[in-house]
């Protein structure tokens, strides 16, 4: 079940409750937390390094695939509960990631026989999980995601495969043509850097203050 958090907001302010969506490599989490830190909010962050399974995943992924899945799913169960029990009264979230994440990559990485386990264990949870005001979908070609996996120099991750991620593009691009839970902003993410560069973070920043719904596009040239 998904809700929608009751956050007041003004025409000059931003969404109440900010989720920021992409593949591997993308910047998500990145902008995430430059997000939450010029709102000056909450920030519910994806914690991978805390899945005993990720590495040996990346390292043989048929065997891994289900336990790895399964910890990421409660997981993130949990981290959206401990969000809807928090102070509803703060007036933005940030997030980097949506629950719908999971089955998303689900899908990916278990065989059908995994995949119907993983099904039936989903559908046990008791999810009330907070609806998106607005969702961030960062995109970028598979070059340049796996240059910046290469060059931010996470150890596990040396071991990730190009066809993997690949397949997470193609999941990616599928599931968000068909979303509509959210308002949703797709941004060509392959020049802009908004870890580093001011330009690139407050011209998007600008923008996202002014959606309230709708399907968006933002693909400007980096200030680089």
């Amino acid at each position: 079940m998904l809700h929608r958090i009751d956050n007041t907001q003004t025409s000059d302010s931003a969404p109440g409750y900010i989720v920021v969506e992409g593949p591997i490599g993308v910047g998500k989490t990145s902008l995430a937390r430059r997000l939450a830190k010029a709102l000056k909010c909450q920030m519910v962050l994806e914690r991978p390094d805390e899945n005993p399974f990720l590495e040996r995943f990346y390292r043989s992924r048929r065997q891994y695939a289900l336990p790895t899945q399964l910890y990421f799913l409660f997981q993130r169960v949990r981290q959206l509960q401990e969000l809807k029990q928090s102070d509803m009264f703060s007036p933005v979230r940030v997030a980097d990631f949506l629950l719908e994440k999971d089955a998303l990559f689900a899908k990916v990485t278990l065989e059908d026989d995994e995949h119907r386990l993983y099904q039936q264990v989903y559908s046990q949870l008791i999810i009330d999980a907070p609806l998106p005001d607005l969702v961030v979908y960062l995109q970028a070609p598979l070059d340049v995601l796996m240059d910046r996996i290469r060059k931010r120099g996470v150890d596990y991750e040396r071991y990730i495969e190009r066809d993997y991620v690949q397949q997470l593009v193609d999941s990616y691009m599928t599931f968000f043509y068909q979303y509509d839970n959210a308002a949703l902003l797709i941004v060509n993410a392959a020049e802009l850097n908004f870890a580093d560069r001011e330009d690139d973070f407050q011209t998007l920043l600008d923008h996202i203050r002014k959606i309230r719904r709708g399907r968006h596009f933002f693909n400007p040239l980096s200030s680089a």
